[in-house]
């Protein structure tokens, strides 16, 4: 993908002004990039893609369904944690709900664009 120079602008803008935060920006994808490729190898492709080659509108459909389900059991486990301020009883902390949440909305953008395969 090719970025205009307005995109470049606005990177050296905000890297610029805020060097800390963006640092962490990066730090915080590579890391989820680094569990994306772990989980990834552990499950491949079947468990998003339903065993379908996301060729036809139906097939991406059916992925992205199975996505949103995942994606509102993690928000319903924030509204537990954070909202309702209930305990963690199962080990996964917010920051690990957050995690997942931002991961699978990237792959629901490649599901769209059917290269999760």
């Amino acid at each position: 993908m090719e970025y205009t120079e307005e995109d470049n602008k606005a990177v050296k803008w905000c890297e610029d002004n805020y060097p800390d935060m963006t640092a962490e920006y990066k730090k915080i994808m590579m890391e989820q990039y680094i569990m994306f490729c772990k989980k990834h190898r552990n499950y491949g492709t079947g468990n998003i893609n339903v065993g379908t080659n996301l060729e036809t509108d139906s097939d991406v459909k059916l992925a992205l369904t199975g996505l949103w389900f995942r994606l509102n059991d993690k928000i319903q486990r924030l509204r537990q944690l954070v909202v309702n301020g209930e305990p963690d009883t199962v080990g996964e902390s917010v920051q690990d709900t957050f995690q997942d949440l931002s991961v699978y909305g990237i792959i629901a953008q490649i599901v769209q664009q059917k290269k999760f395969k």
